[in-house]
């Protein structure tokens, strides 16, 4: 293998999964944008990478043996190494089968078994803020939605919806971390880091009556621009 490979839609979960392949992502890349060095030094945490296959797409795994420290989808991998990078700096994602069980839970999550992300062990990082806001969405169960008003006034909040919106758009787990979850007011999906279709693939296969739903014209989460009717 060369000294860099091509950072393209779907080609880093190809790209990791080869045998003893390993990819260095540093805190300021030096190759032109879409480039992933491979042999920059130092690197300051060693993490797991697994993907699995689902009706939304190939989905990476990303743990640290433990937990979970990332999910993200294959076509969004630019967010998880910017989410990431501004983590960890320097990293190394080496392949992994697997990774403290998480691939199996998620596919039992994708067959219908919602229960199985439950003892997911987490470790998302973030601010003391987002991880109170990220603690919160995994007490919204499956079938159920709430909105960021909503979820603001169970933080003790009321006012901090904009802030709660932020938190959940910078959610570096999705599903098991279930951000999809949160919803305008009058039923606005209003945005998705991975997409509306995905949000809305999502709530369907948890039960959720998605017919009347509307989404935001962006399709991503605008959090600065939510108006007090949407939440």
């Amino acid at each position: 293998m060369g000294s860099s490979a091509r950072f393209t839609q779907g080609s880093l979960f190809k790209l990791v999964l080869e045998k003893g392949s390993e990819i260095k992502i540093p805190e300021e890349p030096s190759e032109p944008s879409g480039t992933l060095p491979m042999n920059l030094a130092p690197v300051h945490m060693e993490l797991l990478v697994d993907t699995i296959d689902s009706e939304i797409g190939s989905i990476f795994i990303i743990s640290d043996g433990e937990s979970l420290c990332a999910l993200d989808y294959a076509d969004y991998a630019d967010r998880m190494r910017t989410l990431l990078t501004t983590r960890y700096g320097s990293f190394r994602l080496t392949p992994a089968l697997d990774p403290a069980g998480v691939s199996s839970q998620l596919r039992a999550y994708l067959q219908g078994h919602y229960a199985a992300l439950d003892p997911i062990a987490v470790n998302p990082g973030g601010t003391a803020f987002q991880r109170q806001v990220w603690s919160a969405l995994r007490d919204i169960p499956p079938g159920v939605t709430v909105s960021y008003g909503e979820l603001a006034a169970k933080l003790g909040k009321a006012t901090a919806y904009r802030a709660v919106g932020m938190a959940n758009s910078l959610n570096p787990v999705a599903i098991v971390i279930p951000c999809h979850r949160v919803i305008g007011a009058n039923a606005a999906l209003t945005g998705y880091a991975g997409g509306l279709e995905r949000k809305r693939w999502l709530l369907k296969h948890e039960g959720v009556d998605v017919t009347q739903m509307t989404g935001h014209p962006s399709g991503g989460h605008s959090p600065q621009n939510l108006h007090p009717h949407l939440v």
